[in-house]
């Protein structure tokens, strides 16, 4: 199983990416050790999360999810992760499921 992740970094930029443990990896971005971005805006908080059927379903969501959306849609996702596949239908077809935490 791999989660998407969208991350609320300082300055109120998100960042996406996907892990097999969550926590785990947010834990490697407050330490420094985590990508080279989140060096720079360091993490604030875990903006949503979404459980994804395999690796490359979770790579796919991350892709359109970086790709596809401005700054406004990603703090609505982040607001209201159900709404993936209103902003980007293509994911319906995917095995892809909000996680609240």
């Amino acid at each position: 199983m791999y989660f998407v992740y969208m991350l609320l970094c300082r300055g109120g930029v998100y960042y996406t990416g996907l892990a097999a443990d969550v926590e785990k990896r947010y834990r490697q971005h407050l330490s420094g050790k985590g990508a080279k971005f989140t060096r720079s805006y360091p993490p604030e908080a875990i903006a949503a999360v979404w459980r994804c059927g395999d690796k490359s379903t979770a790579a796919r969501v991350e892709y359109a999810i970086k790709k596809h959306l401005t700054h406004q849609q990603k703090r609505q996702l982040a607001a209201a992760p159900e709404t993936l596949t209103a902003l980007l239908p293509e994911t319906a077809a995917w095995d892809v499921a909000a996680d609240r935490r």
